[in-house]
């Protein structure tokens, strides 16, 4: 079995490291060439790490991968540290890392295995055959600088993998448009050199002010790089009436502009320009499984909505798709094959769906702050609650259901219906007009 993966990033480099060292043929198309920046708060929970442990890839201290303890909140004038939990399924301790180094260190690492990666080849759309069935995609071979050629490369492929990001110009080909009733985030981010960037702790800032002092939804976070700088950004989502709306490069050069001089978040500390980009959350784009094509981390909507964090989703999915994808080539039959493919959706649905269902409900909540502001007025003095509040925000239970937090957690995602990732009847109609057809 042949595997084409769109995109280098978590998602399609952890998949390509999963498939190859499962013995199958794979190829990773990637529009850039390592290394390459991402708009990201470079902060890894210990649910990626966990992604990593599980692919032996290294995040020795020496090579740039600086550990935290947990998280500190603040809010309402407290700040409250909360450590990462000790549980059997994860790691107790996360990591930063920005995505410049951890990028290429995975696709590296998908190399050392086995994989083949090829940097400077831009998706511009899947390729189908007479059946709908999606058998490749077409590339556009870009120069050193980055810039289109005029010269076009197709790959064949028995399945593509879709892991190019919100954009997904692969999974926007055959129609998969982004869902309007899930919800939708942006972030900025920046640099600025700091005595903070050796800061053990991931710090989240659950109210966000914007220049009058008036509260916004989302939040805001400060992580120490250890490089000399700190990453520090916010997200606000689309519950907001003032989403859309707002100059989101303001509101964090006001934020910053009121934090206390000696942290040296400053224009004349400033690193880098102001980036931004959009946090597709709670599955906005379906179906994850449709004839030939799996769709990966961002390209599937894959970032909960309760803190906006896409790269264990993403390093998780691949590994989800590499199993299902090992299976098919086992199958004894098309048919059998195609089955195991299919059951890559339902399985994901399982996974997180209840979480993200949880996660939905949360974004509508801080989409009004006045409801916000009163929540966290009445949690942050109580410890016990702001560690079960991480716990689920961070999505970090142990399955055993060893501690009373894990079985409150457990019990919450029962009772709420899992958020579907299958296919609406609008986009059901629109994957039977494939963009491009060929026959083999």
């Amino acid at each position: 079995m042949k595997v084409l993966i769109v995109g280098a990033g978590p998602a399609g480099s952890t998949a390509a490291w999963h498939l190859a060292r499962a013995g199958i043929e794979v190829t990773v198309l990637e529009k850039t060439r390592f290394p390459r920046e991402k708009v990201c708060g470079d902060g890894l929970t210990p649910r990626a790490v966990r992604e990593m442990q599980l692919m032996g890839l290294p995040h020795d201290p020496m090579d740039g991968w600086r550990r935290n303890k947990g998280l500190r909140l603040i809010a309402g004038g407290r700040r409250v540290e909360v450590p990462w939990p000790e549980l059997s399924n994860f790691p107790d301790y996360g990591l930063i890392r920005t995505r410049l180094g951890f990028d290429e260190s995975l696709a590296r690492h998908a190399e050392s295995a086995g994989a083949v990666i090829l940097e400077g080849h831009s998706v511009s759309t899947a390729l189908t055959d007479d059946a709908g069935t999606v058998v490749g995609a077409r590339a556009s071979l870009l120069d050193e600088a980055g810039r289109k050629t005029s010269e076009t490369r197709d790959f064949f492929a028995d399945v593509v993998l879709a892991a190019d990001g919100n954009s997904t110009r692969t999974a926007v080909s055959l129609g998969h448009e982004k869902r309007d009733d899930r919800p939708m985030g942006v972030a900025y981010r920046t640099y600025f050199t700091s005595p903070r960037h050796e800061d053990d702790w991931m710090e989240g800032w659950l109210e966000l002010p914007d220049a009058s002092g008036r509260l916004l939804p989302g939040y805001g976070w400060v992580f120490g790089v250890g490089d000399g700088t700190s990453n520090v950004g916010l997200g606000i989502l689309n519950s907001s009436k003032e989403f859309g709306k707002l100059d989101y490069r303001s509101v964090l050069r006001d934020w910053t502009a009121a934090m206390p001089a000696e942290w040296g978040f400053t224009p004349e500390n400033q690193v880098g320009p102001i980036r931004g980009a959009a946090l597709p959350m709670g599955f906005n784009r379906t179906p994850h499984y449709s004839k030939g094509l799996m769709l990966l981390g961002d390209a599937g909507g894959m970032v909960s909505p309760f803190n906006g964090e896409g790269i264990s989703y993403a390093m998780e999915s691949a590994r989800f798709a590499a199993e299902f994808i090992v299976r098919a080539a086992g199958a004894n039959s098309r048919i059998a094959s195609e089955h195991a493919l299919s059951s890559y959706s339902g399985f994901v649905r399982e996974q997180w769906g209840s979480h993200f269902t949880l996660g939905r409900v949360f974004a509508q909540l801080i989409g009004k702050p006045q409801i916000m502001k009163l929540a966290l007025r009445t949690g942050m003095p109580v410890p016990v609650l702001m560690r079960f509040v991480v716990r689920l925000m961070a999505n970090l239970t142990d399955s055993g259901e060893r501690g009373f937090e894990d079985r409150v957690i457990h019990l919450l995602e029962k009772l709420v219906p899992a958020t579907t990732n299958q296919s609406t009847s609008g986009n059901s109609q629109q994957q039977s007009l494939p963009i491009v057809s060929v026959k083999q």
